[in-house]
């Protein structure tokens, strides 16, 4: 089932809600097993987009479906660092050098096709069998090894400083904050993330999904996908 996952809602959030409606409309029998749904892909609250959510059988393809290539349409900052990657963080003012768009294009070019990458320490991402926000909201230290990522387009949509919009398609496991804060370095500007949204998960596209918001049985029963 193809979701739109609104600001401010966690993926679980969204799995929550449909599993309760499913099982208040007395699809399944009443046991203590909860019905089987999950997703095939965290958003970050502050997030929005596609989420694909599972329900039934479908959940054990959750490893599949999440190693699909994602497409992002997302909004960074110049001239600023945050601590978790995005609004919620710390800010630190990092430079006021305005590069011009010839310098954000030529930047842009710099990180398309397989780049190293390290994930944010705000993130799942296990270290020790803790997930590294964890950690990171502790102030314990954060170590994180580099992987490599395919970026296989990445387009400037607008520029009007300090703020950059972009539409990038990568492979699976990528880190759009990282991204945006690695091109931020390469600028020697920093940067961080203020808008993120996932327009596609392989051939499944926002287009698509529903808001979860009003979703009732029937909306749920006539949007399921084989």
């Amino acid at each position: 089932m193809l979701i739109d996952k609104p600001i401010g809602w966690t993926s679980f959030d969204v799995v929550n809600k449909i599993r309760t409606i499913i099982e208040r409309a007395e699809l399944t029998p009443r046991t203590k097993k909860r019905y089987p749904v999950g997703h095939s892909g965290t958003l970050d609250p502050l997030a929005t987009g596609l989420l694909i959510v599972l329900v039934g059988s479908y959940t054990k393809r959750s490893a599949e479906i999440g190693k699909f290539d994602k497409t992002y349409q997302f909004t960074m900052k110049l001239g600023q660092t945050s601590t978790t990657g995005d609004e919620e963080g710390e800010k630190t003012v990092q430079s006021d050098h305005r590069p011009p768009i010839i310098q954000i294009r030529q930047a842009l070019k710099h990180f398309k096709g397989l780049i190293d990458q390290i994930p944010p320490a705000y993130s799942a991402i296990k270290i020790n069998g803790q997930p590294a926000y964890n950690l990171a909201r502790k102030g314990q230290p954060v170590e994180i090894q580099s992987r490599k990522v395919q970026i296989s387009a990445i387009q400037l949509i607008k520029y009007h400083y300090p703020l950059v919009e972009l539409e990038t398609s990568v492979s699976s496991g990528t880190y759009i904050r990282s991204l945006a804060e690695d091109i931020g370095n390469y600028l020697k500007t920093g940067a961080y993330t203020v808008a993120l949204r996932r327009i596609s998960i392989g051939q499944f596209n926002v287009k698509q999904a529903i808001n979860p918001q009003t979703l009732t049985i029937e909306d749920i029963c006539s949007r399921l996908r084989g």
